[in-house]
């Protein structure tokens, strides 16, 4: 790696190393299936999905009661206050503790609620529609924060020692990202030097957007461990007590949304870290982060779920209401359009969500695709259902939910919504690296056969073996992508009205598969610069991911449904695929018809320096200072921001 100093330069790692370090960190193995994994081979293993998975009565039945005390103390909270003070009170923090809020998912024999992730979703869904903010505290406490990775990495002793403890009292965060280091860990700076006796580590470096961090009685800090006598090194994870010595959070930042947010920037100098709170060993700590991620995506969609769920109410009594030329807004076809659009998108959100989070608790399947696609199709398209809406009540939509108040109206924060939406697009892999990681899934099975064959600097020998490797899987995989139960009338009958649906999605499978194929054999090794192809792959995919949850969602409640709701859930996953299949007609035309090239192209002179006239005629109102602030090692100057909650 490049170094100066003994760490990494600013340049980082050149591509290749980048790269590797990525790979090495995936999990590359699929021990179970996957229907994301098949869909984009362009297999459409109904069987995976169908029939609906339901959690079991007991699991029901015991995650319904939490979400009823849940209910109605969220009920209690004042959301408005959140967003005014920019702060969760500490009543509130204090009543969710008592709740058992803050274990959820961790399981009873370490003083969890033991809750299977149907219902951590649900709880998410629940909390986010009232105060994102919570959703955020709760979701990165534990989906990503200590319990995840301790529960899945940790030996029996730091589960029994750190698991109570993050149950009831102790709040927890997640420190990966630095100010010069977003989703490439090859650059990663922070490091963590092993003492000369080996009891313990030295931690070192500053910390970025530590969701929880400022009010964090435990962090999971990823560190750079380096090579030695005895020491395998690398990003190595570790359990942090927040009160270390050496420890500074050196500011609590202010974001366009989420106001009540804890995340800040922390700082570790020579923080001592006994060795037994290493995670997994030496090395492991990009696998945990990646690992924990898997399910720990679906607490975003979860929280999407809700604010369409609160959109789709907020849309029907406003259409409803409000009068224009003689009739109700939602009766005018442009806004009916919108309308229309918020309700099916929520419909196929939900179902998304529920059978991701249910395959995630059966453990028969790998959903890492599916997990990725929730976050990243939810995420996108609850951002366009918060625009929408705000689009739908007009000025209402722009003003504040005080000045609504104020002047007498009811106090709908939809501007406040779409201001908190917006950072699940970033959050936890933005979307343009959701595309990659998806996409990356996605063209395994090629790369897995024709790696070396479209690698440069792979040797004859090995572009021989790999031809004829790769000969035998296309010999028997293309014929497959020619016909398929999509082109039979009656395919899929038992759906009803809805059959039809499901035949589009299997035939644009397999066109999806033939397109990753045609785009392999034109670009080989430069398919991995072709990133609006690929992102335009993985978005039919996600489309088609949709649209299934949608339809087999929507016939398990026709069947086992109270009366009415299987009928209308019929005709939302009828609404949702009409619209769906259109995007995902955009989207095929998009891949061979675009400006892709000549936008590269622009981008590259721009940043070249050659329309700076384009900006002349303005004023910068930006606050001086670098675009990206200095990190440097060593003791903080700052006043510590730590506090504690509850």
């Amino acid at each position: 790696m490049t170094t100066v100093n003994g760490r990494p330069s600013a340049a980082g790692a050149d591509e290749r190393e980048a790269r590797a370090v990525a790979e090495a960190a995936r999990e590359s193995e699929w021990r179970l299936p996957s229907f994301g994994k098949e869909l984009y081979l362009g297999r459409f293993r109904l069987d995976l999905i169908h029939p609906y998975p339901r959690p079991d009565a007991g699991a029901e039945e015991e995650g319904e009661r939490f979400l009823a005390r849940l209910r109605d103390f969220c009920a209690t909270i004042d959301a408005q206050r959140i967003e005014r003070e920019e702060r969760i009170p500490d009543e509130v923090v204090r009543g969710l503790k008592e709740l058992g809020a803050l274990g959820m998912k961790i399981p009873r024999a370490y003083g969890g609620l033991g809750l299977g992730q149907v219902h951590y979703n649900r709880a998410l869904t629940l909390v986010g529609s009232v105060s994102p903010a919570i959703g955020a505290l709760l979701s990165a406490h534990q989906s990503i924060g200590v319990p995840q990775p301790v529960a899945m990495f940790g030996t029996e002793e730091q589960k029994r020692a750190l698991l109570p403890r993050c149950a009831a009292t102790d709040i927890s965060a997640f420190l990966l990202t630095e100010p010069d280091v977003g989703s490439d860990p090859a650059r990663l700076h922070a490091t963590a030097v092993p003492t000369e006796d080996g009891a313990a580590y030295l931690l070192d470096g500053v910390k970025l957007w530590t969701t929880n961090g400022v009010v964090a009685d435990l962090l999971v800090v990823m560190a750079r461990v380096p090579e030695g006598e005895g020491h395998r090194g690398g990003v190595s994870a570790f359990v942090v007590e927040g009160d270390s010595p050496g420890i500074t959070v050196e500011r609590r930042n202010r974001f366009m949304g989420l106001r009540g947010i804890e995340n800040g920037v922390t700082r570790f100098h020579r923080v001592r870290v006994p060795a037994e709170n290493l995670i997994g060993g030496e090395g492991k700590g990009l696998k945990i982060a990646l690992s924990t991620l898997n399910t720990g995506r679906l607490s975003l969609p979860a929280m999407c779920v809700g604010a369409g769920k609160w959109c789709t109410r907020i849309a029907r009594e406003w259409a409803r209401e409000r009068v224009q030329w003689g009739r109700p807004v939602g009766r005018h076809e442009e806004v009916s359009k919108k309308v229309a659009f918020i309700a099916a998108t929520t419909y196929a959100m939900e179902a998304m969500l529920e059978l991701a989070g249910q395959m995630a608790d059966d453990r028969r399947k790998d959903i890492r695709i599916e997990a990725a696609i929730a976050k990243l199709w939810a995420s996108e398209r609850a951002w366009e259902i918060a625009d929408e809406l705000v689009q739908v009540r007009g000025g209402r939509g722009y003003e504040t939910a005080d000045s609504l108040a104020a002047r007498g109206e009811r106090g709908v924060p939809a501007e406040q919504l779409l201001r908190d939406l917006r950072i699940n697009r970033i959050f936890e892999g933005s979307t343009e690296i959701m595309h990659l990681l998806i996409a990356r899934e996605a063209v395994d099975a090629h790369l897995s056969v024709a790696g070396d064959l479209i690698d440069p600097d792979a040797d004859p020998r090995a572009k021989a073996r790999a031809l004829a490797k790769a000969g035998g899987f296309y010999a028997s995989w293309l014929p497959s992508l020619v016909v398929g139960q999509g082109q039979r009338p009656g395919s899929y009958a038992e759906f009803g009205p809805l059959a039809g649906h499901l035949r589009f999605v299997e035939r644009a499978s397999r066109r999806m598969a033939r397109s990753t194929f045609y785009g392999m054999s034109r670009w080989q090794g430069g398919m991995e610069t072709r990133q609006a192809f690929l992102a335009r792959i993985v978005d039919i995919g996600a489309e088609l991911f949709a649209m299934s949850a949608a339809v087999v969602r929507a016939r398990h409640e026709h069947e086992t449904g109270p009366d009415g709701r299987g009928t209308a859930g019929m005709e939302l996953a009828d609404a949702f695929c009409r619209q769906s299949r259109l995007r995902v007609e955009r989207h095929f035309a998009a891949l061979w018809d675009n400006s892709d090239d000549t936008d590269g192209k622009l981008a590259r002179r721009l940043m070249e320096d050659r329309y700076t006239w384009l900006e002349e005629g303005v004023l910068d109102p930006s606050l001086p200072g670098p675009m990206i602030g200095p990190s440097e090692p060593g003791p903080s100057e700052a006043e510590d921001q730590h506090r504690t909650m509850g």
